[in-house]
This record gives C-alpha cells, structure tokens and sequence, in this order.
C-alpha cells in the first residue's frame, strides 16, 4: 500500500482529483480517487488514493432507471428555481426553522425542499 504525503496545508482530500470525461477530450483516461477515513484508530497514515480505470456501461438503462433520472431533474430543477423564488424564501426558512428540531426533522435548508419537491413530484405522478 502506498503511502501519501500531501503538502503543507493539505491535511486531507477525499472524493474524485480527477475524472475521465465522458466524449473522451482534454481529460484522463482513468479516474483518481482520494479517501480520508476519519475512524479512531492507532494508524495516523488514513489516506488512501485509487486509480480506477474508465467503465463503458454494458446494458441500457431501463425504463424505472429513466423514470428515476426524470424524477431526479425534474425535482431538482423545482428545488434551484424554489430556492431563488424570494417570494416562498422567507415561508420556507421559518418553516424549515419550526421543523428542523423535531424528530425526523431535515437538517438543512436544502434537504428540507428536496423533501417538500419530492413530495410534491410524486403526489402529482
């Protein structure tokens, strides 16, 4: 196993340094992948770097995957234009506020729409 040493300032990278791109231009031909693991442990040396090598997909999506991925960009899309509607903004942070200590309460802003747009997708579908 390698070891990583990072510069000063860096104390730790985690999630993808670099990615192939999807048509294959200016980019990588394999993915660089940096873990930190934040367990308690007695070993201080808790980075880690793969190299994963680009995947072509064997199947087609199928038809719950497609429906699934509307779902996703059509909730998304109500969550960014609702978290700019200045007219729903003040509503929204105090209910958020009202609910985020309950139990079973979102804890961010965010989460909290997501949750109110995917409630709203799927009563409507």
């Amino acid at each position: 196993m390698a070891k990583v040493e990072w510069s000063a300032g860096i104390d730790s990278v985690s999630g993808a340094l670099s990615k192939p791109s999807k048509n294959g231009h200016h980019s990588c031909a394999k993915m660089l992948l940096g873990t930190h693991r934040v367990a308690e442990t007695t070993n201080n040396n808790c980075n880690r770097v793969y190299i994963r090598k680009k995947v072509k997909r064997s199947t087609i999506p199928s038809s719950t995957e497609m429906a699934m991925r509307l779902r996703f960009k059509t909730v998304s899309a109500a969550v960014a234009a609702r978290m700019q509607d200045l007219s729903r903004m003040t509503q929204d942070q105090q209910a958020f506020i009202n609910q985020k200590d309950q139990p079973g309460g979102k804890k961010t802003l965010k989460s909290y729409i997501w949750s109110l747009e995917l409630a709203t997708y799927d009563q409507s579908h």
